[in-house]
């Protein structure tokens, strides 16, 4: 046998022998034959680099350290799920689904507890490996997940997909890790979730492999190669992908309920963590008469586990300045244990919440996490206590500056209100640069405010000058060339983020991640928004007076538009952007209103369709309004587009356009 075919051989040996032992969890060959053969076929392509090909078993052991990762864009966003903490919820979820549909089927599938990934795949072969990261964009982590022995490396198939699926570390291999972790003096991991995702953003390939991941795919995002989710995933299956085998076809929502029971109960005994269950109408030709929301889709939804509850102390109560400036009381407890993870702190909300559970220092509290994410205080256990206890007194001078907080009439917080108190500052940097915001990997808490109290980054400006500083930064301990050259490539590329990224980066009071995207979606830039009235803004949909009148508020400050010019010279984008649209179409770039009733879609359905086409749709009419689309009885905006000049069309018209540009 020639070297080429014992090459090919080996490979294919080891490809079967992978698939054994990783997927069908039934190897046919001890773990020392595998690595016999796996050294010979390393060996050989050394020797041979003229047959070394992309797919074989020997680029699972892992390649060159990296600097970084390099930011992707999603194809299609990888959106979340909406969430139900109760059986009624599930149910309600179902009545919602029947007003829509009536004939279809539901699949049942385990919430692992790890991290999302997508799997693009080019003529068969495995092409890029990205995180969730915001849902638009994520990280190439495609060199860290070939060391991942459950995911193919080429499909039989020879085709161009892509799936998605959970990254997690099984229990076992926790365990395993953590020990390590401790015999070396290390911190160890919270939870596998913490470890999994520590995993995989390491820079060293071969140190991913060492921790022993796993993935289920759940997902295939052609729907046109199967009629239904399941039969989807019957498929990948065939093609070496792994499927959790606890998925369940479901007739109902009854059978939905009773696999939700069923697991609830077997989920500790679980080889890996689980938090709930996902359900998904089965039927691909349902999904887009079911339809979708900004955030997630209508025909699926995610079932959590009840909260775990378990009882510590409360040692003390700090007071915690945000970067709105709000005060809020936190909880120092006992560290204990709570769904997998290690809890010293839980939020108390606010000054009514602690006075009307009358929560005390020293008392014996019970804690949960909301939403299985944020450690809270559910209530106190009085019958214990000993006469000890300290009760609360909520604070009246700011924690950081020590001026006077405030709470208005109608409220539940206290703010500090001094424009210049340097911890609320701090914690707005913070926020701006944090992945929910302007997402600048690199520029993390400590990292930031290590620069911040070096005198680096004292506003927002600051941050996109930091290149000013390079010779002074790669002096400085625990950073470097490479540290600060990836953290400076991250600022620049940051520029080029949406509106809405930006928006909500400001830490506006009341505008958060949904009010920051409706506004990038109503006004062309940002200059269009600082010059809004009152009255334009409570136009727009879910956008009431508190939030017209803090948007107003904060775009009146002179400082506050200073930094916006700043940050517009220094070539941060100002512009609103349009996800995914279509640049030829007749509503590309254009602002336009809806009114009156539809008879073809929803309102919602048409505002998607024109946002999908680069249009921008908006809820009030004025003088940049390019174009009203209205329905059945329409009123007061068609009489006032009508009175502006503003062009009309009609639902038929409306139709027409659509058929001719699909």
């Amino acid at each position: 046998m020639n070297v080429k075919d014992r090459i090919d051989e080996l490979r294919s040996m080891l490809n079967r022998y992978n698939h054994e032992y990783y997927v069908l969890d039934n190897p046919s060959v001890p773990d020392s034959e595998y690595d016999r053969l796996m050294r010979e076929l390393i060996l050989l392509e050394q020797e041979n680099p003229e047959f070394m090909r992309k797919d074989s078993p020997s680029v699972r052991v892992g390649g060159e350290v990296r600097d970084g990762f390099v930011k992707v864009r999603h194809q299609v966003p990888m959106l979340s799920l909406g969430n139900a903490y109760s059986l009624e919820e599930l149910e309600e979820f179902d009545a919602r689904v029947r007003k829509e549909v009536t004939d279809f089927s539901y699949v049942a599938e385990l919430k692992i507890d790890g991290l999302s990934v997508s799997l693009s795949y080019v003529n068969g072969y495995l092409e890029r490996a990205a995180t969730r990261g915001d849902g638009f964009v994520g990280e190439d982590i495609t060199e860290n997940v070939k060391t991942i022995n459950s995911i193919p490396l080429k499909i039989p198939e020879d085709l161009s997909i892509e799936v998605r699926g959970e990254i997690f570390m099984p229990n076992k291999s926790f365990e395993k890790l953590n020990l390590e972790k401790l015999e070396n003096g290390e911190e160890p991991f919270k939870n596998p979730r913490n470890a999994a995702a520590g995993s995989i953003r390491q820079l060293d390939p071969k140190i991913v492999r060492k921790r022993n991941l796993d993935v289920f795919i759940y997902y295939l995002m052609d729907r046109s190669i199967a009629k239904d989710h399941y039969g989807s995933l019957e498929l990948v299956e065939k093609w070496g992908f792994k499927i959790n085998p606890l998925t369940r076809k479901c007739a109902n929502i009854d059978e939905v309920i009773e696999f939700v029971k069923e697991m609830d109960d077997k989920r500790n005994s679980l080889p890996y963590e689980i938090d709930g269950i996902v359900v998904k109408v089965n039927e691909y030709k349902l999904y887009d008469r079911i339809g979708y929301t900004a955030k997630s889709p209508k025909w699926a939804i995610a079932y959590k586990f009840p909260a775990q509850e378990v009882m510590t102390r409360l040692n003390d109560i700090r007071f915690q300045l945000g970067r709105t400036g709000v005060v809020k009381p936190v909880a120092e407890l006992e560290p204990v244990m709570i769904s997998g993870s290690l809890v010293s702190r839980a939020t108390l909300h606010n000054e009514d919440f602690c006075l009307a559970r009358d929560i005390r220092i020293k008392d014996q509290v019970v804690v949960r996490k909301a939403g299985e994410i944020i450690p809270e205080v559910v209530r106190v256990v009085p019958e214990v206590r000993t006469g000890k206890e300290i009760p609360f007194s909520m604070i009246d001078k700011c924690p950081i500056c020590g001026q006077d907080l405030s709470r208005q009439v109608g409220e539940a917080d206290y703010y500090c209100l001094n424009p210049h108190c340097e911890g609320k500052h701090l914690e707005g940097l913070i926020h701006f640069a944090s992945r929910d915001a302007y997402n600048i990997d690199g520029l993390g808490e400590r990292i930031l405010t290590e620069l911040y109290n070096d005198g680096y980054i004292n506003t927002l400006p600051d941050i996109f000058t930091l290149d000013k500083y390079y010779e002074d930064l790669i002096q400085k301990e625990g950073f470097g060339n490479k540290s600060v050259d990836n953290l400076l490539s991250a600022i620049q590329s940051s520029k080029t983020n949406p509106l809405d990224k930006l928006l909500f980066g400001l830490g506006i009071r009341h505008v958060g991640n949904k009010i920051a995207k409706i506004l990038s979606g109503h006004f062309v830039d940002i200059d269009e928004l600082m010059e809004a009235t009152e009255e334009e803004l409570i136009a727009i949909d879910d956008i009431g007076e508190a939030i017209a009148n803090s948007i107003i508020r904060y775009f009146k400050d002179e400082k506050n538009r200073q930094m916006i010019a700043q940050l517009k010279q220094l070539g941060v984008n100002t512009v609103a952007k349009r996800e995914n649209a279509e640049t030829t179409s007749y509503f590309s770039g254009k602002t336009i209103v809806l009114t009156g009733s539809l008879e073809n879609m929803t309102r919602n359905e048409a505002k998607a369709l024109i946002e999908r086409k680069g249009g921008n749709p908006t809820s009030s009419v004025s003088k940049n309004t390019d174009l009203v689309i209205a329905g059945s009885e329409a009123g007061s905006k068609l009489i006032k587009a009508n009175e502006l000049g503003v062009k009309v069309i009609d639902e038929r018209q409306f139709m027409e356009i659509i058929e001719r540009e699909s």
